[in-house]
C-alpha cells in the first residue's frame, strides 16, 4: 500500500484573515474561496496542501478535536529558500502581511533562517541551506 498524498489540517480563528495573510505571501488558493468552513493553500513545488478550517469544524472529536494552540507548538512547517537574500525577502513579505517574526534572521550551522507565525500563531521557518 502506498500513500499518494499528505496534507495538513489546521484551525483558523478567522478564515478571511488567514486567506488574506497567505495570499499576501504569494501562496495559491487551492479551494473554492466561497467555502465558509475552510481555506486551502498550495505550498512549494510539490504543492503541499495546508487546509485551514474554522474551529467549530475541527473541534468535533470525529475531526480530531483540534484547536488553536495559544502557548505551545505541535508543529513548525519549514519553507526552503534559494539564498540568504531570499530569506531576507521572506522577512519583508511576512512583515507586510502582518505576520509575527518569532525568530529573527540568523546563521544556523551552514544555513540561514528565521521564524514567523501566521495570525493564528501557526509557526513556520524559512531556511536557506546550501546544496538543498
Amino acid at each position: 500500500m502506498e500513500t499518494r498524498f499528505i496534507w495538513a489540517n489546521l484551525v483558523s480563528g478567522d478564515l478571511e484573515k488567514t486567506a488574506a495573510f497567505y495570499t499576501a505571501l504569494g501562496f495559491e488558493r487551492n479551494d473554492n474561496s466561497e467555502n465558509k468552513e475552510m481555506a486551502s493553500f498550495s505550498f512549494g513545488q510539490s504543492n503541499f496542501i495546508i487546509n485551514f478550517f474554522t474551529e467549530e469544524r475541527l473541534s468535533k472529536p470525529m475531526n480530531g478535536g483540534l484547536s488553536i494552540s495559544k502557548n505551545t507548538n505541535e508543529i513548525i512547517f519549514s519553507l526552503s529558500a534559494d539564498s540568504r537574500e531570499d530569506v531576507d525577502k521572506w522577512v519583508e513579505k511576512v512583515k507586510y502581511a502582518k505576520g509575527t517574526i518569532f525568530s529573527e534572521p540568523q546563521n544556523f550551522e551552514k544555513g540561514y533562517t528565521f521564524g514567523f507565525a501566521d495570525p493564528d500563531n501557526h509557526k513556520f521557518n524559512v531556511l536557506y541551506w546550501p546544496g538543498m
